[in-house]
């Protein structure tokens, strides 16, 4: 869209008029699924509901009185609401579903008068967000019962670290060790480790619901799970079905093709919006190793077999707290490393850490570049390094294999992957 056009977008936006449209169109929206689901307060209701709070919104802006009228306009949206939630459970109704739809009357106030006071995106982004939990409510319910303790747990230990402990972590500060000062930023660390935890519990969605639907599945995202437990499925599966060889060398290539796609998004999502730029070196590499993965596994299995795969807890403090130590050590040593002994020293701790975490090795590979203790090529050969250590850790589990050609086959193959990933990094080089 032209630099005109965007222009002429804002000033429609800014207009008054638009604005009380948008927020009775907003309003509209919301109330659509109220009235679907044949409520007491439907499409009308809300997108008055909608237009009240756009009103006095407007009121308060331009007069002295507004702010007072916003205060008792919501106010009678609340009263509104308790009356009909009191109806409901009079009449024997769901008082559940009369809660909801208080609360969404409530929302849509709030829709109005983010509307009204030049929130655009904000309110479009609550009706939005909030249509969708409405429409989603057999799914979301079914989905929270269908919750085992353990996945409870992990959830909730989750959020604590999101939502909790996240914020009250400063943004930098500076570590002193040997006499010399590393600077560290606890934020963007600790955000490293919600998301691969994040990712972790994403994926072990998808392989509870669609891991017995197809190796594809259960391989890939297996992998970005976990990909030591992809190759424990395989082996055990293996030793109950020799056959099944082809498509279980398959399922571990597609988690190295994951956990080399997972190391990609750190790489290039984490060096996003900060002063250094896009770490986009690391594209080369690691898209080598996802497409020769990809390419043995498409040529040599079966796809017409499929084959479950049962995962650990999607999330628990332990893990996470351990992949923090894991991380910061690597992080610490590593800048020790190339400081007394320059790259080749940190080059080494990346092999290493591979051989435990390589989402460990990249993000203090990323962390370090966004410090400027390392520069573009020599982090993503660390990164590499780090992915191809983790390779050799996964044909070496192979390895304990009875079945020779299950052996041979993944040990030729992460060879393949091997030799790609060197013939990229030395693009990275040269």
């Amino acid at each position: 869209m032209s630099e005109v056009s965007l222009q002429l977008v804002d000033a429609s936006l800014d207009n008054t008029v638009v604005r009380i449209a948008l927020a009775g169109a907003l309003g509209m929206f919301l109330g659509l699924e109220r009235e679907w689901s044949q409520k007491s307060a439907g499409i009308r209701t809300f997108s008055l509901i909608s237009l009240l709070g756009a009103v006095f919104t407007l009121f308060a802006i331009e007069t002295d009185i507004g702010e007072g009228l916003l205060v008792l306009g919501g106010v009678l949206v609340i009263i509104q609401g308790v009356l009909l939630a009191v109806q409901g459970l009079l009449s024997d109704d769901d008082t559940g579903l009369s809660l909801t739809t208080s609360v969404s009357m409530l929302v849509a106030y709030s829709v109005g008068v983010l509307v009204a006071s030049g929130f655009i995106i904000e309110g479009v982004t609550v009706a939005v967000l909030s249509s969708l939990l409405l429409v989603l409510k057999r799914e979301l319910h079914e989905f929270a019962w269908g919750l085992s303790r353990e996945e409870m747990r992990s959830t909730t230990e989750f959020a604590i670290l999101a939502f909790v402990i996240y914020p009250l972590l400063p943004a930098e500060i500076a570590l002193e060790f040997g006499g010399l000062v590393l600077p560290l930023e606890p934020q963007v660390i600790w955000l490293m480790v919600v998301a691969v935890a994040g990712i972790g519990i994403a994926n072990y969605a998808i392989v509870s619901t669609y891991g017995g639907r197809g190796i594809a599945v259960t391989g890939f995202f297996g992998g970005l799970a976990s990909s030591t437990a992809v190759v424990g499925t395989m082996l055990d599966h293996v030793r109950q079905r020799p056959a099944a060889a082809s498509y279980a060398v398959a399922a571990i290539l597609l988690a190295n093709a994951a956990m080399a796609a997972r190391n990609l998004a750190i790489a290039v999502g984490f060096t996003m919006g900060g002063e250094t730029a896009i770490l986009l070196e690391a594209i080369v590499p690691l898209g080598a190793v996802i497409l020769i993965a990809f390419a043995i596994a498409v040529i040599t299995a079966d796809w017409r077999e499929s084959g479950p795969i049962e995962l650990e807890s999607p999330f628990s403090m332990k893990n996470a707290l351990a992949f923090g130590a894991v991380f910061l050590v690597v992080l610490v040593f590593g800048s020790l490393a190339e400081t007394w002994f320059g790259t080749l020293g940190f080059y080494a701790t990346a092999v290493a850490s591979g051989f435990v975490s390589s989402a460990g090795a990249t993000t203090s590979a990323v962390v370090l570049y966004r410090g400027g203790q390392l520069g573009a090529a020599e982090a993503t050969i660390a990164i590499l390094l780090a992915t191809v250590s983790s390779i050799v850790v996964k044909a070496l589990l192979a390895s304990t294999s009875t079945n020779h050609d299950f052996r041979k086959q993944v040990a030729v193959y992460s060879g393949l992957l091997l030799l790609g990933g060197g013939l990229a990094s030395l693009l990275i080089i040269l």
